[in-house]
């Protein structure tokens, strides 16, 4: 591998048409053999002014404030990459480009030796399901290569088979996954799995990285806020960016906006692989006329033998039965998509480890809790209009010849996803008898406030509606009021946090119990 230097960075940049000039002690220029020391090697590369280290490059980007930059020239940084000038407060060159959130994707990748050539690369977006899918395909994977897959996703990263940490954000910084990449390749690993959020795209994470394998799972409105989205437009822009970003695309033979997602491919000439569940009645092989590029189906029936289980074929051939340990049909349209995108890496259909999907469980996704009598309990990371539409789904389709009374527990973050406040009560509204509307994750919104707000959206006039501002005070509340209806089969659901241990309350972590730990020791388990 080539060394990385200035130069080389310069040349990079020039090459995507990002760099605007180089600003060195001599003045300004476009020619890095103009820059004393351009040829020596960049010992390190960061975006965090205190872990500058002789040698370093420094992304100069987000809430940066010039100041930052005093005494940074005793550290020995040799070169920051900006979109201004800093000249005043370094004699380290300058490379200025016109955004440094794409120069810092494309240099870290090259810094770190391109460490995705050396991986098969798996990329997830949707509204819903990315997390459970990328632990699917991740199981199957693993299970093929003799653990040697790696994972990131937003709960848990995993870069060697068999460790897994918390994770920090649904896609990293575009630094920390090069260089995630970079350990993982060095640790063996053969393939990633990835989400991929629309954020990622929207500030360029990503730029740069082209997946092998590129998997949209669904779209609604979701993540629509003066600091995220303006418009579903965008969020639905940038999600469409993953597909011109694959060599392979895997897409819900259902999914809105079909027809716009096919385009794309076409026009990108990406083949795609489809993928659906079916009811059983509908005899579709996925076909489908629009599209000469489509080439390999996965569909998922229910299995007449097994009520929990479901039979899986690719372009017409068994795979055999399944059952999955998390329930839902919105869980196996996930596994299909799993299975496609595993076949698409080039795992044998007859291999065992497509099994390993059988074995999978996602912390706080669809986990049941159930204490005998006539009360279950589900907690869910549901927290926005698809995933609470279909958590309600899975409690009618799993007890609705109980006539369930249906109760909601849930709350809505602070200062950004506004729309999901009313799309989390569309969710329910109708088939909920009862919402409790609580704290989760305000920041320096007033949680009151957001919980009045989400119940004036119930249109329901048969429903109870409550706001009750302390989580665990709703949760025992909702569980008190189930037991007071004990003549009917009651179902709460704990929507929001999933496995979540803190609450974001005015810029900080607080810590939280957690809605299954709560839910058990309300239940005396």
């Amino acid at each position: 591998m080539s060394a990385f230097t200035i130069a080389t960075a310069a040349q990079l940049l020039e090459r995507h048409h990002l760099l605007r000039e180089i600003i060195h002690t001599g003045g300004w220029t476009l020619d890095a053999s103009d820059v004393p020391g351009a040829d020596n090697p960049i010992a390190a590369v960061t975006y965090d002014t205190r872990t500058v280290t002789p040698g370093s490059m420094l992304f100069v980007k987000g809430r940066f404030r010039p100041e930052f930059l005093d005494g940074i020239d005793e550290r020995g940084l040799a070169v920051y990459v900006a979109e201004n000038d800093h000249s005043d407060r370094t004699a380290a060159t300058g490379l200025i480009v016109d955004d440094v959130h794409k120069a810092m994707s494309l240099l870290s990748a090259e810094f770190y030796g391109r460490p995705q050539d050396e991986l098969t690369v798996i990329g997830i977006t949707g509204t819903k399901g990315k997390t459970t899918t990328a632990y699917l395909v991740h199981a199957i994977l693993n299970d093929y290569s003799n653990q040697r897959a790696a994972l990131f996703s937003s709960e848990q990263t995993c870069l060697d088979g068999r460790t897994y940490t918390d994770s920090k954000l649904t896609t990293p910084e575009s630094l920390d996954a090069f260089r995630m990449m970079r350990q993982a390749a060095d640790n063996g690993m053969r393939y990633l799995v990835m989400e991929v959020s629309s954020q990622a795209y929207k500030v360029h994470r990503v730029h740069g990285l082209t997946f092998d394998i590129g998997a949209f799972l669904n779209i609604s409105p979701d993540h629509i806020s003066p600091i995220e989205h303006p418009t579903f437009e965008d969020y639905l822009h940038c999600k469409r960016q993953l597909i011109t970003n694959s060599k392979t695309l895997v897409l819900d033979a259902a999914c809105d906006h079909h027809r716009l997602l096919m385009q794309d491919a076409a026009m990108a000439d990406v083949p795609v692989a489809q993928y659906a569940f079916l009811d059983g009645t509908d005899d579709t092989t996925g076909a489908d006329s629009r599209s000469g590029i489509r080439n390999l189906f996965v569909a998922a029936r229910p299995d007449p033998h097994n009520r929990m289980g479901f039979l899986l074929t690719a372009d017409g051939a068994e795979l055999g039965p399944f059952e999955l340990a998390m329930p839902g049909t919105f869980n196996i349209a996930n596994a299909a998509a799993a299975v496609a995108m595993a076949l698409k890496a080039g795992v044998p259909a007859t291999d065992p480890a497509i099994h390993a999907i059988e074995r999978v469980s996602v912390p706080g996704r669809m986990e049941r809790i159930t204490a005998g009598g006539n009360l279950v309990v589900y907690v869910d990371f549901a927290h926005n209009y698809l995933s609470c539409k279909a958590l309600v789904d899975e409690a009618l389709r799993a007890y609705g010849n109980r006539n369930p009374r249906i109760t909601l527990v849930a709350g809505s973050t602070g200062g950004k996803a506004i729309d999901r406040r009313e799309g989390i009560v569309k969710g329910a509204d109708g088939r909920a008898e009862a919402f409790y509307f609580t704290l989760d994750d305000p920041n320096f919104e007033d949680p009151t406030a957001i919980a009045e707000e989400m119940r004036s959206y119930v249109t329901d006039p048969r429903a109870e509606t409550h706001v009750i501002v302390p989580r665990e005070d709703a949760i025992r509340a909702a569980i008190e009021d189930a037991r007071r209806h004990a003549d009917r089969f009651n179902v709460v659901l704990l929507a929001g946090k999933g496995h979540e241990r803190r609450n974001i309350i005015n810029g900080k972590p607080v810590p939280y119990e957690g809605d299954g730990p709560i839910a058990r020791r309300l239940l005396g388990l």
